[in-house]
């Protein structure tokens, strides 16, 4: 079935780069489609267009727009993951070249947000005691890459240390 909404990056001239990086790093990625600029169009004749993607069965289109438009915060992807393990891959991954933030999320080499969470810490953030909320929220607060056990630890009022 066509996916209904996909994303497009907009990419400087990278957007191949980007895409083969973006499914190196997602064990189900495949590249989809490269198309080229034809004589006439706003590109050099024969240098690349887009690529459309997949990762984890999500298509994305990867445009070579120019330098116009670049990335910032305002638009982040989310990646919620099982165990310290998959978080930590994908923080490693994601984050090599790029550069840390605050609570979980980071950027990418091109400057793409992206937000590596743990399963089930919304329940946590939402517990019906707002005391465990707010250890596990101030908990977090103090990461960069998050700690699940550190969080969970928090929330439940154990010192780690």
């Amino acid at each position: 079935m066509l996916q209904m909404i996909i994303p497009n990056l907009w990419f400087d001239t990278q957007a191949e780069e980007a895409a083969q990086f973006y499914v190196s790093v997602f064990k189900d990625g495949r590249i989809v489609n490269v198309a080229r600029y034809p004589e006439g169009s706003p590109g050099p004749a024969g240098t690349v267009m887009t690529v459309e993607f997949e990762v984890n069965g999500q298509r994305f289109t990867a445009i070579n727009g120019g330098p116009q438009f670049t990335f910032d915060e305002a638009i982040s992807f989310q990646i919620t993951c099982e165990d310290q393990d998959e978080l930590d891959y994908f923080w490693d991954s994601l984050s090599a070249g790029g550069e840390p933030g605050p609570c979980g999320w980071l950027k990418d080499r091109y400057g793409l947000s992206w937000q590596v969470v743990p399963a089930g810490m919304d329940d946590v953030f939402n517990d019906p005691d707002p005391a465990r909320a707010q250890r596990a929220m101030q908990a977090m607060m103090q990461m960069s890459k998050l700690d699940i056990a550190a969080l969970r630890s928090a929330a439940d009022g154990v010192s780690v240390g």
